[in-house]
């Protein structure tokens, strides 16, 4: 990792007053921020700042600001209060993060997009000293572009906010959902060839399993079953190459947490050697407490999962039907290659939600849109597709690299579902698109 030191010296007395910088006479009062690159794609790059308290009393404030060349734009940042005018960013502390103590460090991080790295910074107004300019380290090979999926990128892994492969690149899974597999019209998502067909045509990349736990028919009731299809779904995903996510499909899982428990402990150790798996320990918690309920189940779930598999992401519900991410991002669970689950339904769900999944974004959260349709949040009952505000969805997720898998691979006249009647199980759907399928499938490719 190579790091740029950005060394300004402030006076301590102007920084508590507010008032403008001046420029200390030795480096005792010596307030520092260092620019590293912490990952690397070949196109992009991950960077940090890291904010130190080289004086001997506390500071109240900091303000980054440095250029970028105009090939290079910053697409996410976190943990400051990001500005942008041109080709000039700004960063000025989040209110956690304001107070340092003398010696005391913070820093922030922020994705992009191009190679430019920053020039002519600042700290609190004054302008830095010393160091080279700021160098990346050598682009890693991008990944082939034939093969599978799975073949092109590997092991999967959370770099800062979004998912990057073997080879560090920045990756965006693309693919669909299945049916609560206990309310399927037909075995879709069990079809080998099907999947085959998806990835072929039109480009799936990820599947999800969405398997019932509570309903009549759902795995407390016939957990042989359940297991069953979620089984088929995996290996499916391992011959045909692409990424699966293991979904315990529930809104009240709390209630069944030595269930979860058991189930994903035992999955991890048959399976969580493979690449291909994604693991969701809880669909869409209902409006209960994040602290005191979902934290605490999801704390034993990863546990289960993290004695046997070491590294596979885990993705976390979240409030209120996977939709407050925030919430989750002012106390997110320890651990490592964790994501957290943002839901949505375009006639439904618009700005207002996209501004707590950027919230959740600047707090240093990675998250993955399991579940969307471009419906009403029934799953459009009324057989109505929000296009427009859909798109704004697919711009959101493409610009923060946020992966996805769309709602839903069943037939019926709900705008949720994928196929039409007639649709044959094998694939071969060409002609049996309906509802927002043409704009699932036209958003895969």
């Amino acid at each position: 990792m190579r790091t740029l030191r950005l060394v300004t010296t402030l006076a301590v007395a102007g920084l508590l007053a507010g008032g403008a910088a001046v420029v200390a006479a030795t480096p005792a009062s010596a307030a520092t921020a260092v620019f590293s690159v912490t990952n690397n794609w070949g196109n992009g790059y991950q960077g940090q700042v890291t904010v130190t308290n080289d004086t001997s009393a506390p500071i109240s404030s900091w303000r980054v600001e440095f250029d970028l060349p105009s090939s290079s734009t910053i697409t996410q940042s976190w943990n400051a209060q990001q500005t942008t005018s041109g080709s000039h960013h700004t960063f000025a502390n989040v209110s956690w993060n304001g107070n340092l103590a003398a010696g005391a460090s913070t820093s922030f991080g922020f994705l992009v997009n191009g190679t430019g790295t920053p020039v002519n910074c600042t700290v609190n107004g004054a302008g830095c000293a010393g160091g080279p300019p700021p160098t990346t380290p050598p682009p890693t090979t991008p990944p082939p572009t034939s093969g599978t999926p799975v073949e092109r990128h590997g092991q999967l892994r959370v770099c800062g906010t979004t998912m990057c492969d073997k080879s560090g690149a920045r990756v965006q899974l693309r693919g669909i959902s299945s049916m609560w597999l206990n309310w399927e019209t037909a075995p879709y998502a069990e079809n080998l060839s099907a999947l085959r067909w998806m990835r072929d045509n039109w480009n799936l990349q990820v599947i999800r399993a969405a398997m019932g736990v509570e309903p009549a028919g759902a795995y407390l009731s016939d957990p042989a079953k359940a297991r069953a299809q979620v089984e088929t779904i995996i290996n499916n995903a391992v011959t045909a190459g692409v990424y699966v996510i293991v979904d315990w499909h529930a809104h009240e899982a709390q209630n069944n947490q030595s269930q979860a428990v058991a189930f994903f402990g035992d999955l991890a150790r048959r399976y969580g050697n493979l690449p291909n798996v994604i693991w969701e320990p809880y669909n869409e918690p209902l409006q209960v407490s994040w602290t005191n309920v979902i934290k605490p189940y999801h704390q034993a779930v990863v546990s289960a999962i993290r004695a046997a598999d070491p590294d596979n992401i885990i993705v976390l519900g979240t409030p209120t039907w996977s939709q407050d991410v925030d919430v989750a991002a002012a106390s997110p669970v320890t651990g490592t290659n964790l994501m957290y689950t943002l839901h949505f339904y375009s006639c439904t769900h618009g700005a207002s939600l996209r501004a707590k999944g950027d919230a959740a974004i600047r707090a240093g959260l990675a998250l993955f849109v399991t579940e969307w349709g471009a419906s009403n949040a029934d799953g459009g009952l009324d057989g109505r597709a929000c296009l427009p505000e859909a798109q704004s969805w697919i711009d959101w997720m493409r610009a923060n690299g946020i992966s996805w898998t769309a709602w839903k691979l069943d037939v019926g006249t709900d705008t949720t579902n994928l196929l039409s009647p007639g649709a044959p199980v094998t694939g071969g759907w060409t002609n049996y698109l309906h509802g927002h399928a043409p704009f699932v499938v036209a958003n895969m490719r």
